[in-house]
């Protein structure tokens, strides 16, 4: 019971990890720079605040890195409930980094491109919004399996009996949601618009940032 404490203290540090430079990175860097219906503004702030944008970068590679990691804990803490479940986790989760690092390759042509001389056939602001929409469109594609992976990693946590029940429940929920939302964004033309949209990811959103915080501070219960 000891070791499986330590397991999750170190899953629920890595998640963690990913949680908060995810937040910093893919919400509030975005928010301070990017202004999706105007390129130009969009390479001025970048242009104004290079080092906030690279700090970005940054706290993506950690993050993706932290991501790596972290379902090959989970694998050695879950694999006693259900290994073939704990398997299909961990097969379901890592094709996703190699495409977010990917997408990442984006934003060091955004650097490029701000740096480099203007193109006279395409101006410099299209350039970047071009690369940062790029960067979107590969992230939505490792949403796919972000989506997918919090399924069984959610069914492990519910039937674990060493972890609480109702995260397990959000999680799968959670799963879901995230499906939902990404097949919206491919399917449906001005799906942000829809009301849906801003409420479909909530149960994912409390379902790993709880399982998040329970691993970090209570690591793992007496089996029930």
């Amino acid at each position: 019971m000891k070791n499986n404490k330590s397991k999750a203290r170190v899953a629920g540090l890595l998640y963690f990890i990913v949680v908060i430079t995810g937040i910093f990175s893919l919400m509030y860097v975005p928010s301070k720079l990017i202004v999706w219906d105007n390129s130009q503004q969009t390479l001025e702030n970048i242009q104004s605040s290079e080092s906030l944008f690279r700090l970005g970068i940054l706290a993506e590679s950690i993050s993706f890195t932290a991501f790596l990691l972290l379902p090959l804990v989970l694998y050695s803490l879950l694999k006693q409930v259900n290994k073939s479940y704990a398997v299909v986790m961990v097969a379901l989760v890592l094709p996703s980094v190699p495409i977010f690092f990917s997408a990442l390759l984006n934003k060091f042509a955004v650097l490029s491109t701000i740096s480099g001389p203007e193109n006279s056939a395409w101006s410099k602001a299209e350039q970047v919004m071009f690369y940062m929409h790029q960067f979107n469109d590969g992230n939505l594609l490792g949403q796919n399996f972000w989506a997918l992976w919090l399924f069984p990693f959610g069914y492990l946590v519910f039937k674990s009996g060493f972890l609480p029940k109702l995260l397990g429940y959000l999680l799968m929920v959670g799963s879901v949601g995230y499906y939902l939302d990404f097949l919206g964004r491919i399917a449906i033309p001005n799906y942000s618009g829809f009301i849906i949209a801003d409420y479909i990811t909530i149960p994912a959103s409390i379902g790993e940032i709880g399982i998040c915080l329970w691993l970090l501070i209570m690591g793992t219960k007496e089996k029930e």
